[in-house]
C-alpha cells in the first residue's frame, strides 16, 4: 500500500479503564496491558496496526504519570515516535487533539492527522488499513472524517453516527451523532441501517481541525495556543504551559466540532473493532477453548464453560462454573458474572470512596529504571523486591524517616553512600543509614535483582528528597 502524502498518527494514551479492575488501575491503565495471549499491549498493537502504511513517526499524548510507561513500551516494540506530548491536566479529546495539531504545524507543515485511541482492539488489520486510505483521501479534500463501525448487534454502550448513503469514494455525509441508546432504540438502529458505532477515531488535516475548532469553540483553541506558546523538550517528552492549559475547557471532539461542522463524513469500517471496555469484552475478543472459556496465565478449568479466568501471579482454578469471570492479581481478586461486567466500575467507585489503595496502583509498581514489588508491609517495616534494568540508575536521594538494607540476589549493584561508592555482588548486602545521601545503579548487562528492607517511623513513597535524577523527576 502507498499514498502520495504520509499522514501523522496521533495516539491518545490517556484514560484509566476502571471497568477492567483489578488489572487496570489509574497508575497502570488498560492501554499498557496485554489483554490477549499474544503478549502485546493495546498501545503496541495500535502501532503495529499501521505497518505497511506510509506514515510519519507517531505523536503520543498521555499524562505525566504514564510518560515512562509509554516511552518504555515504544522502546521495547522498537518503534520510533515523534515525541510524547504530556497533558498536565485531563481536558478530554478536543483540547488534546488541538495540542497535537498545533505541534504538527509548528514547522510550517500541515499534515493529515490520524487520531487513534491507544486502548482499542481490531482483529482485521487489512480492513482497518483500507478504511484509513479511504479516510485519507477524504481528509486531503478538506473533510473531517470519523470511522464508523458497522454494528454487529444492538449495543447500548456506544454512541452512534447516523449517515447517508456511502458513495463510490468510500465515505458518507454525517446526518447526526446519537447518544448511547436504550435497548429498544438500539434494536431500531440495527433494523433501519445507516447507523454506525462511533469509534472515537478520526482523520483530518491539522489546519482544518483547528479552523473548525476556532469557529465553534474559540475558547478551547485560544487556551491551547497559549499552552503551546512555550514547549519544553525533556528527553522523549514535550511539556506545555501547565498554567495556560489549566484554564482550558474540557470537551470532547464530538461536542466541540464534529456535531456542528458541515464537513463531517464517516468512513464505514468492519475490522472486528472493540473498545475493550469491560471484562466481558476481553472474553469476546480472545480465543476460546471448546467449552467457550478464555484463560490467561496459570489456570486450571474443570467442568466449566463460557468463563474468563485471568491469573497474574498464582494458580487459579474453576470447577463447575458457567459465565463467570475470575481475575487475579498480586493484591486483589475479582469474581463476577459476565452479565454484570459493567458493574465493575460501580464497585471501583465504592472502593475508591473507602480509600482502598488497591484501586490506585498495583503491588508491583513500574519506574523508569525498572520496577519494585511491595512484598510485605507492616507499621514500621516494608519489604520490596527491586529490579533495576541494565544501565539504569535510581536518583541520588535521602530519607528523613527510614533506613534501608539492600541484599543483592542477582546481578551487581553500584551503590553510593555519602559520596563513597562500592560494588555489591550477589549474596552481598549493604546498609543505608537514616539521612544518608545514596544511590543505586546497575552497571551490568543483566537485570539487577535485590531485596530491600525498610524500617522506620514513616515508609511512604513521598519520604524522598532527590538531589539528582537522570529522568528529570523532582
Amino acid at each position: 500500500m502507498s499514498t502520495l502524502i504520509m499522514f501523522l498518527p496521533v495516539i491518545m494514551a490517556g484514560g484509566s479503564g476502571s471497568r477492567l479492575w483489578p488489572l487496570s488501575r489509574p497508575l497502570y491503565p488498560k492501554q499498557f496491558l496485554p489483554l490477549e495471549n499474544n503478549g502485546h499491549t493495546l498501545l503496541q498493537q495500535t502501532v503495529q496496526r499501521l505497518e505497511k502504511l506510509e506514515y510519519l513517526p507517531p505523536l503520543l499524548i498521555c499524562n505525566e504519570e504514564h510518560r515512562f510507561l509509554a516511552a518504555e513500551q515504544m522502546r521495547v516494540k522498537g518503534t520510533g515516535h515523534g515525541g510524547i506530548l504530556l497533558e498536565p491536566f485531563g481536558r478530554n479529546t478536543a483540547p488534546a487533539i488541538a495540542l497535537a495539531a498545533l505541534r504538527s504545524m509548528a514547522n510550517g507543515e500541515d499534515p493529515v492527522l490520524l487520531v487513534l485511541a491507544a486502548d482499542h482492539y481490531m482483529d482485521d488489520v487489512a480492513a482497518f488499513q483500507e478504511a484509513v486510505l479511504k479516510a485519507q483521501m477524504a481528509a486531503e479534500e478538506g473533510f473531517l472524517v470519523t470511522f464508523g463501525i458497522q454494528p454487529t448487534h444492538a449495543e447500548t454502550g456506544y454512541g452512534y453516527v447516523k449517515a447517508g448513503k456511502t458513495g463510490a469514494q468510500g465515505y458518507a455525509h454525517i446526518q447526526s451523532f446519537v447518544e448511547k441508546p436504550d435497548e429498544v432504540t438500539a434494536q431500531r438502529y440495527l433494523a433501519e441501517g445507516g447507523y454506525y458505532w462511533n469509534s472515537g477515531m478520526f482523520m483530518f488535516k491539522a489546519s482544518r481541525y483547528l479552523e473548525e475548532l476556532g469557529r465553534y469553540r474559540p475558547d478551547i483553541l485560544e487556551a491551547c495556543q497559549r499552552s503551546m506558546a512555550h514547549v519544553s523538550v525533556d528527553m522523549d517528552f514535550l511539556r506545555i504551559d501547565a498554567a495556560a492549559f489549566e484554564g482550558c475547557p474540557s470537551e470532547s471532539i464530538d461536542y466541540a466540532v464534529m456535531e456542528h461542522t458541515d464537513r463531517a463524513v464517516v468512513v464505514p469500517m468492519e475490522a472486528g473493532w472493540s473498545d475493550v471496555g469491560s471484562w466481558s469484552a476481553v472474553w469476546e475478543v480472545n480465543d476460546k477453548d471448546d467449552a467457550g472459556n478464555v484463560s490467561h496465565g496459570d489456570v486450571a478449568l474443570h467442568q466449566s464453560s463460557n468463563c474468563l479466568a485471568y491469573s497474574q501471579s498464582r494458580l487459579v482454578s474453576l470447577v463447575g462454573l458457567d459465565n463467570i469471570m475470575v481475575v487475579e492479581t498480586k493484591d486483589a481478586v475479582l469474581v463476577a458474572s459476565r452479565d454484570n461486567a459493567q458493574e465493575v466500575k460501580t464497585l471501583v467507585e465504592r472502593l475508591k470512596a473507602e480509600g482502598r489503595k488497591e484501586v490506585l496502583q498495583h503491588r508491583e509498581v513500574y519506574r523508569p529504571w525498572g520496577k519494585y514489588d511491595a512484598i510485605d508491609c507492616e507499621a514500621r517495616y516494608q519489604v520490596k523486591r527491586i529490579t533495576v534494568n541494565p544501565g539504569q540508575k535510581l536518583s541520588v536521594q535521602m530519607h528523613h524517616h527510614r533506613s534501608e538494607h539492600w541484599v543483592v540476589v542477582s546481578g551487581t549493584a553500584l551503590v553510593g553512600i555519602n559520596g563513597e561508592e562500592q560494588l555489591v555482588a550477589e549474596n552481598q548486602s549493604v546498609y543505608i543509614p537514616l539521612g544518608a545521601t545514596h544511590f543505586m545503579a546497575n552497571p551490568g548487562k543483566i537485570p539487577l535483582e535485590l531485596i530491600e528492607v525498610q524500617s522506620g517511623a514513616y515508609l511512604g513513597e513521598d519520604d524522598i528528597v532527590r538531589f539528582e535524577d537522570i529522568y528529570g523527576r523532582q
